[in-house]
């Protein structure tokens, strides 16, 4: 610092800090040897706290407003200092200002995919984003825990402790909430409500506040999505026959649009000829039903099918006969979820009415001695 810069700050007996960024947490005063002039005077906006250190001691704390520093305003600056009846000036001391606004729309998210265990499913890694609000809530213990001597602290000196803070947190919620994988979408409130009241129990060690947690988004493997949406057509459909029949369509459709020139031409009109071939189809064989509908007796109900959950992967569909033999050999057991068209959703087999049968009936506890 130059003669003029000592000059100029030996003049100056205003204290103040005007925060141009919006990243800066806590900012050290800086004045020529730390000197301050008896009588200078402070000013603290709103959203500021200005924090006294006397040789490496918490002194005196002011909250927003003017102050002329005299002794009757630095009582403990002045006990530190064994001022009795006023100081003279210069006296040395550190200022530091914190911030006290809230940070907002902050962004949080997994690093690496988490593995959770699902109770459709089995074991399925999933990732998640969202945001989070946070604040300094206790000035005082923040600079002593945090901030130490560092002159500028910002954001991004802690920003990546507090994400795999918020990321354990969002883990342990998930693993305690209970809720099946397929349920996640419509309980982000929930999940983020009670992720929210554990780190309202963790961070204040930091003299910090996070006051508000969100999740945005938990995304599936893309497997695991592509298949869901799978089964979910199949259900839209009613009728695997017809599920298959749009797939054809859709593959057809997109080798047509795949191709070029006189190629892509050709694969055109094959597909369309195709297509128009399978709709022809379609019409002579509904056609075919019908006379033989009308000249015949009603044709049996169709056969029953099952669907089974095992080892987190949809199998089946089965007939009776196939799952009464699974069941005999223990492939299906009471607990094994299971799902036939009409049923609205997944349930164990032993809750089932048309298997309930097959399981035998479970004894009642023998009397006591």
């Amino acid at each position: 610092m130059g003669l003029w810069d000592k000059i100029k700050n030996e003049l100056i007996d205003i204290i103040e800090w005007l925060d141009s960024s919006n990243d800066t947490m806590v900012y050290r005063y800086e004045r020529y040897d730390n000197e301050i002039k008896n009588g200078a005077k402070l000013i603290v906006r709103e959203s500021q706290i200005a924090i006294f250190i006397n040789e490496g001691q918490i002194a005196d704390v002011f909250g927003p407003g003017t102050y002329d520093l005299k002794t009757q305003n630095l009582p403990v600056l002045s006990k530190l200092k064994g001022w009795k009846h006023g100081f003279e000036s210069p006296f040395k001391a550190e200022i530091y200002f914190s911030t006290t606004k809230r940070f907002t729309n902050r962004k949080w998210g997994t690093p690496n995919v988490i593995p959770v265990r699902d109770a459709d499913f089995g074991r399925v890694s999933i990732r998640a984003f969202g945001t989070y609000s946070m604040k300094i809530q206790d000035p005082v213990k923040f600079l002593t825990e945090i901030v130490g001597t560092d002159d500028k602290f910002t954001l991004d000196e802690i920003e990546g402790e507090l994400r795999s803070n918020l990321v354990s947190t969002f883990t342990t919620s998930i693993g305690q909430s209970g809720l099946s994988l397929l349920d996640y979408a419509s309980n982000y409130r929930k999940l983020s409500d009670y992720a929210q009241e554990i780190l309202a129990q963790e961070f204040p060690a930091y003299g910090l506040e996070i006051s508000k947690f969100t999740i945005t988004s938990i995304s599936l493997p893309e497997k695991l999505q592509e298949k869901l949406d799978q089964g979910t057509g199949m259900n839209m459909l009613g009728d695997m026959d017809n599920y298959t029949k749009m797939k054809t369509a859709d593959a057809l459709g997109d080798a047509a649009k795949s191709g070029s020139g006189t190629g892509g031409g050709i694969e055109n009109m094959m597909g369309m000829a195709m297509m128009q071939q399978m709709m022809n189809q379609q019409t002579m064989t509904s056609q075919t039903k019908t006379v033989q509908n009308q000249q015949m007796a009603p044709p049996p109900p169709p056969m029953m099918q099952f669907y089974a959950s095992i080892n987190g992967q949809q199998a089946g569909p089965y007939d009776m006969n196939t799952f009464m033999q699974m069941i005999q050999q223990q492939q299906i057991k009471r607990q094994t979820n299971v799902w036939k068209q009409g049923m609205p959703a997944w349930l164990p087999a032993g809750q089932v009415a048309e298997l309930t049968q097959y399981f035998g009936a479970i004894p009642p506890p023998p009397p006591p001695m």
